[in-house]
């Protein structure tokens, strides 16, 4: 019976993400996101962003041209920008998507900014074009490395951020989007600062 209680003291129970870890050789989305996340996806994205106006203003004129000029990255679907703005913060809504008004920005286009809980698409691992699906075994770990950035999202930039606390504030948003629609640009954080 003393054994069987020193056993149980002394089992370590871990999580599957870091089971896998442990064992050489396997492949730990989690673990490559966070990795990278910090040390290389967010710098990357801040030295590609471009003022969201001037690349709105592109967009409208030609979106193949923006994309070309302002380094945007084949995404899934469509181009993926890296964009800065500042503008009023505006009320969540109940899809999680914040609207930011931004000076200058032509008519007719929306600003919403995901808040989560839930982080849609993969703009944040396509957008600086060092995470590839070649580099990858297979289209399930390239996936899920786009769900574990947007864990890194979640974790390390919107969990210090009180969306309600924002709305009417002035703030400064560095992050990407896809080009999905071109009147309403969903942009995932990698950065959120209020002015002062």
């Amino acid at each position: 019976m003393v054994l069987l209680v020193a056993m149980v003291l002394g089992t370590k129970v871990i999580s599957g993400s870091a089971a896998q870890n442990t064992i050489p050789g396997t492949f730990s989305p989690a673990g490559f996101a966070q990795e990278q996340f910090t040390s290389k996806i967010v710098p990357d994205i801040e030295r590609r962003s471009a003022d969201l106006v001037q690349v709105t203003i592109a967009i409208k004129g030609d979106p193949a041209t923006a994309a070309e000029k302002f380094d945007a990255v084949k995404g899934s679907a469509a181009p993926v920008f890296s964009v800065k703005f500042t503008g009023t913060a505006g009320k969540s809504d109940g899809s999680g998507l914040m609207p930011v008004d931004v000076k200058g920005m032509p008519s007719g286009t929306s600003v919403l900014v995901q808040m989560g809980p839930a982080i849609n698409g993969t703009a944040v691992r396509d957008a600086t074009g060092q995470v590839k699906f070649s580099d990858f075994k297979n289209q399930v770990d390239y996936q899920n490395v786009g769900v574990e950035l947007n864990n890194q999202v979640k974790e390390l930039v919107l969990s210090k951020v009180d969306a309600a606390a924002l709305a009417g504030r002035a703030i400064t948003v560095t992050g990407a989007f896809e080009l999905i629609n071109p009147a309403a640009f969903i942009v995932t954080p990698v950065k959120i600062t209020e002015e002062n």
